[in-house]
């Protein structure tokens, strides 16, 4: 395949004009696009019609985006045309028309900066194209101020002048948010014997060097044939990625490859080798247990640090063996090391979960906008603070806006504010929540809930950085951080008209998914743990333990209420829990039916009548105590007098009595 390798500007003056190009094979519709881009101020540079030409076109002038059809005439179409425009860094919208739902799956793998669906109009065009450019500008943004964080933390690591184990340790740690791996390996080129060492990930932040003779024992084989593995192993001297097919095929020349991914589980790695002095080959070897995990654009990252990683290795890696002046400083002196600090509050250690911290710690630092996505009840709140925690933007305000519980009426004021007398009722000048979070952070949470009316006006917000009051005589400048998070799939949101699709993409700029808990059990018993202690502190008791059998019960259920539910149900656990055991798990009405996944038989019930059955099992639990604790209104959260409502309006009391 052939793939862009230099990217040449002939343009000599610098000019404000995006530089756009159409790759397009219907000529009607790729001259209408052209019209409407030029009378807009964009200049095209061209219009291919295959993705050969799109190639040699690029080859002479790099365009800033790139419109791709992607059903194109000839052998290759308009996402193996993506493919190669986003190994080269070449932002690209997709145009499409009526194509299959496996087309459109392949395309979103490619992360375009947008779609527009044929026949489009000349709005469509625009306001896609402006959101990719936004999309490009704080993506740009994003990758510098995590190369600057990069090459600062390193600094502070050589500052330390650590010996090499523990430098290795502190230098995993750091570069983990930028380049992820299950396993990394580091050595100079050794035509010998195998004297590389690796660093093992065991969970967020517990990291485990592997020398030779540890490697040799994991492996059962001796440090002869280790030796022996390594010598006749294939180096490679340029950056790669192997993953499926190809790193089977590596396996047969590099055998010692092959060993760390058998005794680690690795399906995928990124060799990066670096030159010392001129003359000696130091690698780097990233290991993921995933597929297809590494990509051009790590090596891009890597390459673009290259400078810092040598300047590392020259500083740190030991001279000779006696090496005595460097200090035996303890890992834990290092920073950033300590999952807890920006964390406080998200329990887990799964894969899952690490992947979400990993991500948390490389948006942070910037000011990009973050959509946070997940089902109800996986804590995407707790997300939303930790990336506020980790911002620069630390010690100014987090506001969070329910955006499902806005009474339309008041949208407005409570958005943006009002000025004393701007309507009825007005008696006093209000501040809104945009004008509070400013120099902070904003989290919408529920996006998907807000009215279409609102969107429009939180979109001319995002793009203007600016509000005004109702009855206000001029607008505000804000600056503010925007975290948004939904339950809702808000792309079926957009094809189904609830949900504009211009602000989708505005939002759409780092997704963070926070998975559910039936996803990630394994934090299971930590997460009960860490409730039975905070239940048990906040009753003044000794926290009782978990039985196997409990234990058993909570992690074959499948928790359709997620990290909320569970925690209720341990709530509920220990009120109802006597001595020092929690012997066997109460789940409600509901929630049996979820784990037998309710018989055949069972009668649909509406939300009334299940509301009703749930209140009437507490109650009974708790033989008929309503208020203080241990009573029916903490177990369900809620204040007693709105059980008592409930109660009356349920029709309850009769079944009690």
């Amino acid at each position: 395949m052939k793939t862009v390798s230099e990217f040449p500007n002939n343009s000599s003056q610098p000019t404000l004009k995006k530089r756009i190009l159409i790759v397009e094979d219907q000529f009607i519709e790729a001259h209408d696009l052209q019209l409407i881009l030029e009378k807009a101020n964009y200049e095209v540079i061209g219009i291919s019609r295959s993705v050969d030409q799109a190639l040699e076109q690029i080859q002479t002038e790099k365009p800033d985006l790139v419109f791709v059809d992607i059903m194109l005439k000839g052998s290759r179409n308009g996402i193996e045309l993506a493919q190669i425009l986003k190994e080269n860094h070449i932002s690209f919208i997709y145009i499409s028309a009526n194509s299959s739902k496996s087309i459109l799956d392949q395309a979103k793998i490619t992360q375009p900066y947008g779609f527009i669906v044929k026949p489009f109009r000349e709005q469509d065009v625009l306001t896609t194209l402006e959101i990719a450019f936004y999309r490009q500008e704080y993506s740009l943004e994003s990758q510098l101020m995590q190369q600057f964080q990069l090459q600062n933390n390193i600094a502070e690591i050589i500052k330390l002048n650590l010996k090499w184990e523990n430098a290795l340790l502190a230098f995993a740690k750091v570069v983990q948010t930028f380049i992820s791996f299950d396993y990394l390996e580091v050595g100079f080129l050794n035509t010998t014997h195998y004297a590389n060492l690796g660093v093992m990930r065991k969970n967020v932040d517990d990291y485990q060097i592997i020398n030779p003779e540890k490697f040799s024992k994991i492996a059962d084989i001796s440090i002869k044939e280790l030796d022996e593995t390594y010598k006749k192993s294939k180096i490679d001297l340029k950056p790669v990625v192997y993953s499926e097919e190809s790193l089977i095929n590596n396996f047969q020349v590099a055998p010692i490859k092959g060993l760390i991914a058998h005794n680690f589980g690795i399906k995928s790695y990124l060799v990066f080798p670096l030159s010392i002095a001129a003359i000696q080959k130091f690698h780097f070897t990233f290991y993921s247990r995933n597929f297809n995990v590494y990509s051009p654009e790590n090596i891009a990252v890597l390459s673009n640090l290259e400078n810092t990683f040598v300047q590392f290795i020259t500083k740190m890696y030991p001279k000779t063996n006696s090496d005595s002046d460097q200090k035996e400083t303890i890992i834990k002196e290092i920073k950033p090391i300590n999952k807890s600090v920006g964390f406080e509050g998200i329990i887990g250690n799964s894969s899952q979960m690490i992947t979400v911290f990993d991500y948390i710690r490389k948006v942070a630092p910037s000011d990009t906008s973050v959509l946070v996505l997940g089902e109800s009840g996986t804590g995407k709140e707790k997300i939303a603070q930790s990336i506020h925690t980790l911002s620069p933007r630390k010690n100014k305000p987090l506001v969070i806006i329910n955006c499902g519980a806005i009474p339309e009426n008041l949208a407005e004021s409570l958005l943006f504010g009002h000025e004393k007398g701007a309507f009825t009722g007005a008696m006093d000048k209000r501040i809104g929540k945009f004008e509070l979070a400013d120099g902070g952070t904003i989290f919408l949470d529920e996006i998907g809930e807000m009215p279409m009316e609102l969107q429009v006006k939180l979109l001319r917000v995002l793009q203007e950085r600016e509000i005004e009051r109702i009855g206000g005589a001029s607008p505000i400048k804000i600056d503010v951080r925007i975290i948004a998070a939904t339950n809702k799939n808000l792309e079926e949101e957009v094809a189904a008209g609830r949900f504009r699709m211009d602000l989708y993409y505005r939002l759409h700029v780092f997704p963070i998914i926070v998975p559910s808990l039936k996803k990630r059990k394994e934090d299971i018993p930590e997460l009960a743990n860490h409730f039975i202690k905070v239940y048990s502190e906040k009753m003044g008791r000794k926290s009782p333990l978990l039985s196997d059998f409990a234990l058993q019960q909570i992690t074959n259920y499948n928790w359709p209420g997620n990290i909320r539910e569970l925690e209720h149900v341990i709530q509920r656990a220990i009120l109802l829990t006597d001595g020092n055991t929690i012997k066997e798990m109460e789940f409600s009405t509901s929630s049996k039916m979820h784990a037998e996944q309710a018989s055949e038989s069972f009668s649909i019930k509406t939300i009334l009548e299940n509301e009703r059955d749930y209140i009437l099992y507490i109650l009974k639990k708790c033989n008929g105590k309503i208020s203080g604790i241990g009573g029916a209104a903490e177990i369900l959260d809620i204040h007693p007098s709105t059980l008592n409502s409930k109660i009356k309006k349920l029709e309850i009391k009769r079944e009690m009595n």
